[in-house]
């Protein structure tokens, strides 16, 4: 069987992180300097589909190391409701793999008039977002055939994540991230035949994790519904426990993003409930847990490991889509890049 667009690109990840990590050194220097002579109160974000799970990581990410609030504001502020910003002293990041629809285009020219220094995280960087913003981060990810993004995801994550590292100084984060490229590689020897068969078989699924996990658990929902036609919703697994919990009933399935991190004891109890109620638990992490669990390589550093659990998932994914019949490089009423306002 000929590999897919979508595996091998996603099978790539590893070479594009360790690229990108060294040669955006000098841009995660410039941005840090920025930050520390800005000093802004809140960052913000503006992205679409899988570049706004990018944009919710570092939200996360950003706010445990540094302390700092990062807000994301709709792109339809500026192209269509066509609002002024006030950001006098902001740091504004847009995310996106093409650079080139006009909703985050205009967003970032809203953000630059309301005083704001622009940073394009992209793919393109010749697209209309990088050559009107201040600065420019390059995810390296090379040409990205597949519909379905893959390792332009991961890149922005690692950027982003190169970013927060730079500012916040934080030795613990950037030994994580040089430690990445290692941990990715690692998944491909991983057997996911279990969980596998839970995701062909199931009619639709919850996806859950905390903190950088949370969006996570977004993107493979996304990726669930836009490959394999698979009805999927993303919770927080602290949320999952109120109203989404109604609809839990022996044998639905929940994928969970459970890194060791600090809130790694309360993803364990909230799994151990759902399982507890008839739910077919399958686990990402690198400590066990209730159900299905898939020993994913570490880090040394619980917020970066949710990336490399994502990994192994765009695999299964591709997988479950080829066995349901359908093509994960073509899905249905998609196209690569999609302009929107």
């Amino acid at each position: 069987m000929t590999q897919s667009l979508m595996l091998k690109e996603a099978g790539q990840s590893p070479e594009v992180v360790a690229t990108l990590l060294e040669k955006e050194r000098p841009a995660f220097a410039e941005i840090a300097r920025l930050f520390s002579s800005a000093r802004p109160s809140v960052v913000t974000t503006a992205a679409r589909g899988s570049s706004d799970h990018a944009a919710t990581f570092f939200k996360y990410l950003f706010e445990i190391s540094c302390g700092v609030p990062v807000a994301s504001v709709g792109p339809s502020i500026a192209s269509v409701y066509g609002s002024q910003l006030h950001l006098k002293g902001g740091i504004h990041f847009t995310v996106s793999q093409s650079g080139g629809s006009p909703d985050i285009i205009a967003l970032q020219a809203a953000a630059k008039r309301g005083g704001a220094t622009t940073i394009a995280v992209v793919n393109v960087t010749d697209s209309p977002l990088a050559r009107e913003a201040d600065i420019v981060l390059d995810m390296n990810a090379g040409p990205e055939k597949s519909v379905a993004a893959t390792k332009s995801f991961i890149a922005s994550v690692a950027a982003l994540s190169g970013v927060t590292a730079a500012i916040s100084g934080s030795k613990e984060l950037s030994d994580g991230l040089a430690r990445l490229p290692q941990a990715l590689a690692g998944t491909a020897s991983i057997d996911g035949a279990a969980a596998e068969e839970v995701l062909f078989n199931a009619s639709s699924l919850y996806t859950g994790g905390r903190g950088p996990a949370f969006a996570i658990a977004l993107e493979s929902a996304l990726k669930a519904k836009e490959t394999s036609g698979l009805h999927a919703e993303a919770f927080s697994l602290a949320e999952l426990m109120h109203g989404p919990m109604r609809l839990v009933q022996p044998g639905f399935p929940i994928i969970a993003f459970a890194p060791d991190d600090a809130a790694f004891a309360h993803n364990a109890q909230a799994l151990e409930r759902l399982k507890g109620l008839g739910a077919t638990t399958v686990s990402f992490s690198s400590t066990p847990l209730p159900g299905i669990n898939l020993s994913m390589p570490s880090t040394g550093n619980g917020l970066i490991d949710p990336l490399v659990s994502l990994l192994c998932y765009y695999r299964l994914i591709e997988q479950v889509t080829r066995r349901k019949g359908f093509d994960p490089d073509k899905p249905a009423n998609l196209l690569k890049v999609t302009e929107t306002m």
